[in-house]
């Protein structure tokens, strides 16, 4: 029988092939906010998959199709359910691309090209991880089960639904998850949680037409000038949000949440670089209860009037503002919604609410064994100690694992931190991706050996 120290000689033999396997995935186009490519790209993976000798099929939803496969060894084994997305951003702005996005290029050890780090890259690493473990010991120590859609991207609109409809086909016992940033740092991270996402358009019309700001002057009301009025009511200048009943169903964070925060490494100068914000000025505690703890309610956009070359004295007729509001457990965004629309009600009921989308807030124990199991894993394969988060600053559709399948998930970023995802120039270290792949391997090989234990007692 092979050794897991020899998975990296495997990796080094394999490396121009498995990069040539999530070039051709990083060529094929799937934009799913555009419908662009979405079912070329489910076909493509589905027969990438096949040849890795996981069983596939494409299963429909009320979108974009999920790509579902599994390698079940005994149904009595431990199960493991691997996610992730196929669909890709929009490329836009292309000018600000060094290369094209959909043609992949390695430059100065980074793979560039839309989807490399979010998700394909992952998605790939997790795959090929699967493949070389197989090739190293001949076959798999425990059941895995995949869902990889095609709507993260757009909000994951159709997964709950999903996996609601498919609970039983579903079924394990711990989902992994590589997607999002590793930790600045370069260390190894586990995220236990993601904070929720509501997102929501307030709108103001008044005049039928944009009209002369003198003609019209202290005679027509400005629509931009209501929506600030308005959002003055929202949020206060020091950040909190004044919304009636806004924090009242937030959880607490446990002591072994604070103690995971107080932990992790915090250089104010080396983030504030990374995040184009040199003048960062906050202290570590502050920032990460900030990013993993506490809800936001963020202007996204803002539109009204002129914008653009030369002046337009006019006064418009409608402006318009996007807001995302990231929540954390146990807020639930669609009673935010309604606390908002309560609020527009009593301070400007002419203004209209619009709902764009929302994804609920998730949370995994860190005390639970089968974490500190992927925990030792992982430490053994990076040969040093992970960070582990409990929340995750952005959102993915976690709850879905969590709440309605009702077990644990870990989320494990294989991409570095400044992956660029969503922006022009994405990218993913090579190193990056071969760590994901190895890390893939002694995931699966823990978890066969504690289905083992587990099953003998």
């Amino acid at each position: 029988m092979r050794l897991l120290s020899e998975i990296d000689e495997i990796i080094l033999n394999k490396r121009e092939e498995y990069l040539e396997q999530l070039f051709t995935l990083l060529r094929q186009r799937s934009i799913s906010t555009q419908d662009e490519g979405i079912t070329e790209c489910a076909d493509l993976l589905k027969r990438m998959m096949e040849t890795m000798g996981i069983n596939t099929q494409i299963m429909k939803t009320d979108g974009h199709p999920v790509v579902y496969g599994e390698r079940i060894k005994d149904k009595s084994f431990f199960t493991l359910l691997i996610y992730g997305h196929y669909d890709v951003q929009p490329p836009d702005p292309i000018t600000e691309w060094k290369s094209p996005p959909f043609e992949p290029t390695i430059r100065e050890n980074r793979i560039y090209g839309r989807g490399a780090g979010d998700n394909k890259g992952q998605l790939m690493a997790q795959l090929l991880g699967i493949n070389t473990y197989i090739e190293a010991f001949g076959d798999l120590p425990i059941n895995i089960k995949f869902v990889f859609e095609g709507e993260e991207e757009k909000g994951s609109v159709n997964l709950a639904a999903f996996v609601e409809e498919h609970k039983d086909l579903l079924k394990a016992d711990l989902v992994y998850t590589a997607d999002g940033s590793s930790h600045y740092s370069g260390s190894p991270l586990i995220l236990l949680g993601v904070r929720g996402v509501l997102a929501l358009e307030l709108k103001a019309k008044e005049a039928e037409w944009d009209n002369h700001s003198g003609n019209t002057g202290n005679i027509l009301t400005n629509p931009a000038w209501k929506l600030i009025d308005l959002l003055h009511t929202m949020r206060g200048k020091d950040g909190r949000v004044l919304i009636d009943g806004f924090y009242e169903d937030i959880r607490p964070p446990s002591l072994r949440d604070k103690e995971l925060l107080k932990l992790l490494p915090f250089d104010v100068e080396d983030i504030g670089n990374k995040i184009g914000y040199p003048s960062l000025n906050m202290d570590g505690e502050s920032y990460y209860h900030k990013l993993t703890m506490e809800p936001t309610f963020n202007i996204n956009g803002l539109e009204s009037g002129h914008t653009g070359i030369g002046l337009k004295t006019i006064i418009p007729s409608m402006a318009t503002v996007r807001l995302d509001i990231r929540l954390v457990v146990d807020q639930d965004p669609m009673d935010i919604y309604k606390k908002i629309v309560q609020h527009v009600q009593v301070y400007d009921p002419s203004i209209d609410v619009k709902y764009l989308g929302s994804m609920k807030p998730s949370r995994t124990s860190a005390d639970i064994e089968i974490v500190k199991v992927v925990t030792k894993a992982i430490q053994q394969s990076y040969e040093k100690k992970p960070i582990i988060q409990p929340s995750l600053g952005g959102s993915l559709p976690d709850y879905v694992w969590t709440s309605i399948l009702g077990i644990p998930s870990v989320i494990m970023p294989y991409a570095n931190f400044d992956q660029r995802n969503h922006s022009p120039n994405e990218n993913l270290e090579l190193d990056y991706f071969f760590n994901g792949i190895k890390c893939t391997c002694h995931v699966i090989h823990a978890l066969g050996e504690y289905s083992k234990s587990y099953s003998d007692k």
